[in-house]
């Protein structure tokens, strides 16, 4: 079993072969318009369209903390909205990150994955605008997706 695999690059972008989910944290607002879902929406409308739906129908569906909501965005590419942060960043009211949900959500998202036989691919999840640490994230993604063998690749943007 191998760790996590890290490279540069646009995690909008994985260059392998096969049914790939693109993994990412969204807030528990319905808010949609910083970080890397600026990068999501430049290749595609349909993970924002249907967050936006998903949140607007939270009082009859799952929208919440720990909440994972596939979207198909090519025949062999999905984008998993993952619900993995309270807020945003305002004031001094501290980190929105919720590593609890981050955690629920990619056990979800092993599941969903291993249904697909899909490898996933993500950004730093939940260490960007929401305020997290990685140190604290990358331990729950090597438990819930890499310890039941899903492939994992973290990409950092850049040259």
């Amino acid at each position: 079993m191998s760790g996590i695999r890290y490279v540069r690059g646009d995690a909008t972008v994985p260059s392998v072969k096969g049914v790939k989910v693109i993994a990412h944290v969204c807030n528990d607002l319905g808010g949609w318009g910083k970080g890397f879902v600026l990068a999501i929406s430049r290749r595609w409308p349909e993970p924002e369209a249907a967050y936006r739906a998903w949140h607007r129908g939270r009082a009859a569906n799952d929208f919440g903390l720990g909440a994972v909501q596939l979207v198909q965005v090519e025949p062999y590419v999905w984008v998993a909205n993952m619900i993995g942060q309270r807020g945003t960043r305002t004031g001094s009211k501290g980190v929105p990150v919720r590593y609890e949900a981050i955690d629920t959500a990619l056990g979800t998202l092993a599941e969903r994955a291993g249904d697909l036989g899909a490898t996933v691919h993500m950004p730093r999840i939940g260490c960007g605008l929401a305020g997290g640490k990685w140190s604290r994230v990358e331990p729950l993604i090597e438990e819930r997706l890499i310890r039941r063998g899903i492939q994992v690749t973290v990409y950092d943007h850049g040259d």
